[in-house]
């Protein structure tokens, strides 16, 4: 590899990988001399790029944090999966994300090759996406909330119930889980000796004193399946029960609500049973699968559906 800057790259994107390289690796990776691969560290040290080495027969090379990003170097995957993840995040519903999304695509889609572009568009073009969430979340709590899981540090927020009860917590924090229309917590109650979900909109004054927790094992091996336990998914203290007539497999897969739990009746027919926290969501949601289905309970949704149902019918005209 006699051109400079062919090598360079390719030097570049090696210590990229994250990996310590051991130098005569490197250089024979390269095709180059020890010499010529110094002299190649150092001119990536003047771009910027900080790069730590160990001296000795053994030494190696690896690319560190520094104070300042530098330029990266993406294989065409990778650069295609970059722009398509920002174009989705800048959809999403997270305060102060999609902004940040929408200036490093407009950056990224300005500097790709033209090989990729046309990949890129045809993703783009042919994909969408919607946020369900059910308001904008503040980008600050969760990178909080993130760091204090990290470092097993407890957190005390304000919390507001679905009854709009207001409440003072202290918690273990464990994860931070996206499910069906919303963010959750899943932590350890201190106060309550207990687990809780926390949808994370509802969290406010968030603050992490300092103090830390031993990891408690979780209560499941699943974490968002023991979100989606209706039992303890905080959404609603009644919940709704479905009797559709078709089998889970086509249900299943038509029904846009992820939270719930199906049960099947006969090889025609099955229950399904969830907790919202909107009857006239879920109303909307059961009559997009498209089979018939009979509500069992509760009274809340039955009522919510009649609503629709009659809204539907003005708006055909009947």
């Amino acid at each position: 590899m006699n051109d400079p800057s062919t090598r360079m790259l390719e030097l570049l994107s090696l210590l990229q990988s994250g990996r310590s390289w051991p130098a005569i690796e490197l250089a024979a990776r390269l095709g180059t001399s020890p010499r010529t691969l110094r002299r190649d560290l150092c001119r990536l040290r003047e771009l910027g790029y900080p790069v730590s080495s160990t001296r000795g027969p053994g030494g190696s090379y690896q690319l560190v944090a520094g104070r300042a990003m530098p330029p990266l170097l993406f294989t065409d995957e990778e650069a295609v999966a970059t722009v398509v993840g920002l174009r989705i995040a800048a959809l999403t519903q997270i305060g102060g994300t999609a902004d940040a999304a929408e200036g490093a695509l407009v950056k990224l889609e300005r500097v790709v090759p033209k090989r990729l572009r046309a990949r890129i568009q045809a993703l783009t073009a042919a994909t969408e996406a919607r946020s369900r969430a059910h308001q904008a979340l503040d980008l600050r709590t969760m990178q909080l909330l993130a760091t204090a899981v990290h470092t097993c540090r407890d957190v005390r927020f304000d919390y507001i119930s679905r009854s709009t009860e207001h409440s003072e917590r202290r918690v273990e924090p464990y994860r931070q889980i996206l499910l069906g229309r919303g963010w959750y917590l899943l932590g350890w109650d201190r106060d309550r000796a207990d687990w809780r979900t926390y949808r994370i909109d509802r969290i406010s004054a968030l603050t992490i004193p300092g103090t830390t927790f031993t990891p408690r094992e979780l209560p499941s091996d699943d974490p968002v399946s023991f979100v989606q336990d209706s039992a303890q998914f905080p959404r609603a203290s009644q919940r709704g029960v479905v009797r559709f007539a078709a089998p889970v497999s086509v249900v299943s897969e038509r029904l846009i609500a992820e939270a719930g739990s199906f049960e099947a009746i006969d090889d025609t027919s099955c229950r399904y049973t969830t907790s919202t926290d909107s009857w006239e969501w879920l109303s909307v949601a059961l009559a997009t699968v498209g089979v018939p289905y009979t509500i069992e309970a509760p009274p809340e949704l039955i009522s919510y559906s009649r609503k629709l149902a009659a809204r539907i019918a003005r708006a055909a005209g009947a």
